[in-house]
């Protein structure tokens, strides 16, 4: 009954660095597009921030991003729990 795919049901959680001036500038940008992401703020100091896409939305969310990073510092990052440490 449709072509979705187990992940499309789920909510996926991506963890970025960005420019600690512009993570407010992000979080709007995100909250425009209602109900597709969310951000939070894990160290404002360091910009990093999570951010919850939910299902389905996982391509416009990545295309938002790849626009955005043509205007500011957008990067994905890896978080090992082993070493509670962000590389």
């Amino acid at each position: 009954m449709g072509d979705f795919k187990s992940n499309d049901l789920q909510t996926v959680s991506k963890k970025f660095r960005v420019d600690t001036s512009q993570i407010s500038f992000l979080k709007f940008i995100l909250e425009a597009y209602e109900g597709m992401a969310q951000l939070t703020t894990l160290d404002p100091g360091l910009g990093l921030v999570e951010i919850y896409v939910a299902p389905g939305c996982m391509k416009d969310f990545e295309n938002i991003i790849m626009d955005l990073k043509k205007q500011m510092l957008i990067e994905v990052i890896e978080y090992s729990e082993e070493n509670s440490d962000y590389r």
